[in-house]
């Protein structure tokens, strides 16, 4: 019999498991990912509770366990075959199937979508292209993979640096895309929707420099080599390390998040000095200068994990993500500027999964035409 399986998901939640008591969490994932749950003795509503532990699971991350805060509320939606929990006024089963069969538009999420520019200008899209070698120079092959990946690799003259020293590509998605790139020195990058990078094919000399326009997260493989990203108004500086860089135009602050190892943040501005970020903080840059503070890194990283994550976040930043991943226009009647929600879901869905949840909460009203989604405060 397990004893009291609520408490122990409240301690879990809390982060005062015992190594024994997430043994026993772990054996119930592990019973469950078979879809076996006959066997663990608990109560129905216990069972869901372990559902939705299970589920969001399924992301873990190796930098840092996901926190299943929402567990509770999600518990009340598992029956649509996703979660996602509102600050807003909570409702019904009832209530939320009504709204979640009230549209049935079928703007399907992002996907593997991007065009690589070469430094003779030439674009290749990587949507099109077949998978396998799609470049070979001297000293330098590029390889599409299946799961939405370039990957560079230097062979022959390339590994001693004696050619194409200053050959750059780009890489570009557009709204509803995304991809990740592999360069020849083991480091990684996830790139956003409506996100380029530009980089040197071979790091060669005294830095590994990038530019980046967008949101793109960074394993960078450690080195003596300094690894620098341009962006939006700052460089930042690692040798190797984790982090994430939202430095979109329209956003009112470029974010440096970092979750592991140190990164140097300097502004291009000489008048505003620099920062070194430690794990957990998030450099916060506007006109005014550089702010730091702590943040929850699985909200910010929930992206490249396949998720939306949103704390209290407004209206419209979370309309701005909805945007960029869906391709869609957002046109705002009335001022919907003080709504704010939270919540988690899977950035899978279609667009509708996200906005018929949204509406069940009271406070807001969506349409949808087209490519274009209209937001009308609901008016008690």
């Amino acid at each position: 019999m397990i004893e009291d399986p609520e408490k122990l998901l409240d301690k879990y939640h809390a982060g005062l498991c015992t190594e024994e008591e997430i043994a026993v969490l772990e054996s119930w994932y592990l019973k469950l990912s078979s879809d076996d749950v006959e066997g663990l003795d608990v109560t129905s509503a216990e069972r869901t509770k372990v559902l939705v532990w299970a589920a969001l699971n399924q992301h873990k991350d190796p930098v840092k366990r996901l926190r299943f805060r929402y567990w509770a509320a999600a518990a009340t939606l598992c029956l649509l075959g996703f979660s996602i929990y509102f600050y807003s006024r909570p409702a019904s089963i009832k209530e939320e199937l009504a709204h979640h069969s009230s549209k049935n538009h079928t703007i399907t999420p992002g996907s593997n979508k991007a065009i690589l520019t070469m430094s003779n200008g030439r674009k290749i899209s990587l949507t099109d292209v077949n998978n396998g070698e799609i470049v070979k120079q001297e000293g330098l092959s590029i390889t599409k993979t299946a799961d939405g990946k370039i990957v560079y690799t230097l062979a022959g003259a390339g590994k001693n640096g004696t050619s194409d020293r200053n050959t750059f590509h780009t890489i570009e998605t557009p709204k509803g895309g995304h991809y990740q790139i592999n360069f020849p020195d083991g480091s990684k990058v996830w790139l956003n929707s409506a996100s380029s990078l530009r980089y040197q094919t071979k790091f060669t000399g005294k830095l590994r420099k990038v530019s980046l326009s967008g949101e793109a997260y960074f394993e960078i493989a450690k080195s003596h080599i300094p690894f620098v990203v341009n962006s939006r108004g700052q460089e930042v500086q690692v040798l190797g390390t984790h982090f994430n860089i939202n430095s979109y135009a329209d956003e009112e602050k470029v974010k440096t998040t970092l979750l592991e190892g140190s990164v140097r943040v300097t502004p291009s501005d000489p008048n505003k000095n620099p920062r070194l970020l430690k794990p957990g903080e998030q450099s916060q840059l506007n006109e005014a200068g550089i702010k730091v503070q702590d943040v929850d890194i699985e909200s910010i990283v929930a992206w490249k994990n396949g998720d939306f994550i949103f704390q209290g976040d407004d209206l419209k930043s979370i309309m701005k993500q909805l945007a960029r991943w869906y391709d869609v226009e957002v046109v705002y009647r009335g001022n919907c500027d003080h709504l704010k929600f939270g919540g988690y879901i899977s950035r899978s869905k279609n667009i509708s999964a996200v906005l018929n949840i949204m509406e069940s909460t009271g406070k807001v009203d969506f349409q949808i035409n087209g490519k274009v989604v209209t937001v009308s405060e609901i008016k008690k």
